[in-house]
C-alpha cells in the first residue's frame, strides 16, 4: 500500500472509533521477512491488513497488539526469528526485528 493509502486507512479507523493498532518493523539485523517501514493493522476482532511476513512472529505481533489495544499504550516488541522454534515449524529466517505497537483507538470495554 501507497503511503497515503495507509493514512485513509489509519483515519477512517481512528473516525469510525474502530479499536485498532499498527504495527510498524522499525529496525531489522539479519535474514527477516520484512524491511523496516513495513506495517500491518490489527482489528480487535482479528481482521489484519498488510503483514510484517507472517509465521510465529507475526502470531506474537498480533497477541502483542491486543495488549496495546486494551492498555492504549505503544510498546516495541523485539521479535527474535534465530530461536530454534522457528526453524522447526519451517521458517527460514534467522535475523531480528523490532516492531513498534501502536494503539490507533483505545479499547474502553
Amino acid at each position: 500500500m501507497k503511503e497515503i493509502e495507509w493514512l485513509e486507512k489509519m483515519l477512517e479507523v481512528q473516525t469510525r472509533g474502530e479499536p485498532a493498532a499498527l504495527a510498524t518493523v522499525i529496525r531489522t539485523k539479519g535474514s527477516v521477512p520484512r524491511k523496516a517501514g513495513t506495517r500491518m493493522m490489527i482489528w480487535n476482532e482479528g481482521k489484519l491488513l498488510g503483514t510484517i511476513g507472517g509465521g510465529c512472529g507475526e502470531a506474537e505481533v498480533i497477541e502483542r497488539a491486543y495488549e496495546v489495544m486494551k492498555s492504549g499504550k505503544a510498546v516495541q516488541h523485539r521479535v527474535d526469528l534465530t530461536l530454534g522454534l522457528f526453524y522447526e515449524d519451517g521458517g527460514i529466517c534467522g535475523g531480528v526485528m523490532d516492531v513498534l505497537i501502536e494503539p490507533l483507538v483505545k479499547r474502553t470495554r
